[in-house]
C-alpha cells in the first residue's frame, strides 16, 4: 500500500509535540517550532561575497555538520541502476526486497506532470525541485523536494515538463545532471503550474526588469532562435546547453569558481554547506544543506543554474549588501503549510512577503532538515 501523504495548512502545526525539545535538523526550534526572530537558523554566517559580472553568492558556512551518507541522490541512483524512472503505462516487472512481486498498481496511461518512480535501494533516496531527468515521451523535472523510503513501491512522481514540442517514444530516463535555473525551478516549486514553467524555459528569466535596465546577454530572441536552429523540441537542455548559450554560461561558472574556490579554500573549524545567490544588487535566491558533502553533490549543477539565471537577467553592475544576503538565513514567520509522509519526510512552505521559505526534513534515521530553499518571488 502507497502511503498517504498528510497536508496539513496552519502556522506551526508540525507535530512538535511528538518530537518533544529534539533537534530539528541544524534549525533552532522552540515548542512552538519558531526560531527565535532575527537569528540565523543553525548557527550559519556568511563568509565574503564571490561575484563575477552581475552574479554574487556568498558561501554559507556552518561550525559543524551532519552525517548525510544515508541519503542516495537522484544523479547516483539512476547511474548505479538503484533507481528507475518510466512513464506511467509503461510495463515493467519490479519484486520487493524479498524477491516478491507486489501487487501491480494502476496508474493509468501516461501523462505529462506524472512519472513513476522506483527505489530499489537501501537507502532513502533525496529529490530535489528542479533536477532533470531526461528520456521517455519528453524530459521532466521533479515537481518538490521530497524524500522516498528504501524498497518503497512504485511511486507515482509528480513532474513538470521542460520539452514542450516532444510527446513520443524515446530512450529509458536517466539523470541529465542539470537543475533547472531559478526562474524555472519557482515555477515548479512555489507556483507549481505547467503553463507557468513552460513560459519560464521560453524566457528565460521572470524576474520583472526596469525600462532603464540593460538587457541581458541571454534574452527571450535570443532562446527563440536557439530553438529554432538547435532544440526543435524546446529541450531545456538542448537549449541551455547550446552552442549559443552553452559557452557563456561556461565562461560566467569558470568565474565565480575560481574565486569561490579562493574564498573557502583552508577554512578552519567551518565548513561550506550553501550559499545565498543575488543579481546585480538583489538577492534573489539560498540553497542550504545539513552538511558540506550534500552540499558538494549538488554545487557543480547549482552553480550552472544560477549562471544560466545571471545571463538572463540584466547585466547590473551594482552589487548585493551583505545585511541583505543575511536575511536569506533567518527563518520566516508567516502562512506555512505542510506535507508529510508519516516515518519519512516533512516538506514545509513558509510564505512571508514576497518570500518563500521551503524546507525538507526527514524523519528516519534522525530528525534532520536536509535542505532549506529561501526565494524571492519573481511575481
Amino acid at each position: 500500500m502507497n502511503r498517504a501523504l498528510i497536508s496539513v495548512f496552519g502556522h506551526g502545526l508540525l507535530g512538535i509535540s511528538a518530537l518533544g525539545m529534539a533537534a530539528l535538523g541544524f534549525s533552532f526550534w522552540s515548542p512552538t517550532g519558531e526560531t527565535p526572530s532575527g537569528k540565523p537558523q543553525g548557527e550559519w554566517r556568511l563568509l565574503g561575497p564571490v561575484s563575477y559580472d552581475n552574479l554574487t553568492v556568498f558561501p554559507v558556512v556552518a561550525s559543524f555538520g551532519y552525517d548525510t551518507s544515508a541519503f542516495l541522490n537522484l544523479e547516483d541512483g539512476l547511474a548505479t541502476g538503484e533507481v528507475t524512472v518510466r512513464e506511467q503505462g509503461a510495463e515493467a516487472l519490479y519484486r520487493n526486497r524479498d524477491g516478491s512481486r507486489p501487487a501491480m498498481q494502476n496508474y493509468g496511461g501516461p501523462s505529462v506532470n506524472q512519472l513513476v518512480l522506483v527505489n530499489h535501494s537501501k537507502r532513502p533516496l533525496l529529490l530535489l525541485a528542479g533536477e532533470l531527468v531526461s528520456g521517455g515521451k519528453q524530459d521532466r523535472i521533479i515537481a518538490k523536494d521530497r524524500i522516498v523510503a528504501p524498497f518503497a513501491e512504485p511511486l507515482p512522481l509528480d513532474v513538470f515538463c521542460v520539452e514542450h514540442g516532444r510527446w513520443s517514444s524515446g530512450s529509458n530516463f536517466s539523470e541529465a545532471k542539470t537543475i533547472v535555473h531559478p526562474s524555472v525551478r519557482e515555477q515548479a516549486a512555489v507556483k507549481q503550474e505547467q503553463g507557468k514553467v513552460w513560459g519560464a524555459v521560453a524566457a528565460g528569466s521572470t524576474a520583472p526588469r526596469a525600462a532603464a535596465a540593460p538587457s541581458p546577454a541571454l534574452t527571450a530572441d535570443t532562446i527563440s532562435e536557439t530553438v529554432q536552429a538547435e532544440a526543435p523540441t524546446q529541450s531545456y537542455n538542448k537549449i541551455y546547453g547550446s552552442r549559443r548559450v552553452g559557452s557563456s554560461v561556461d565562461s560566467l561558472v569558470t568565474g565565480i569558481q575560481q574565486r569561490f574556490r579562493k574564498e573557502t579554500t583552508g577554512l578552519k573549524g567551518a565548513r561550506v554547506v550553501g550559499v545565498v545567490v543575488a543579481y546585480g544588487s538583489e538577492v534573489a535566491w539560498s540553497d542550504i544543506f545539513a552538511s558540506d558533502s550534500l552540499f558538494e553533490s549538488y554545487w557543480n549543477k547549482l552553480l550552472r543554474s544560477y549562471a544560466v539565471e545571471a545571463l538572463a537577467r540584466p547585466a547590473l553592475k551594482e552589487k548585493p549588501s551583505t545585511e541583505a544576503a543575511q536575511e536569506f538565513l533567518q527563518r520566516l514567520n508567516g502562512r506555512e503549510r505542510t506535507e508529510s509522509e508519516p516515518g519519512v519526510y516533512r516538506w514545509r512552505e513558509i510564505e512571508e512577503g514576497g518570500l518563500t521559505q521551503i524546507e525538507l526534513d526527514a524523519l528516519e534515521p534522525q530528525v534532520l532538515t536536509l535542505h532549506r530553499l529561501v526565494v524571492r518571488k519573481t511575481s
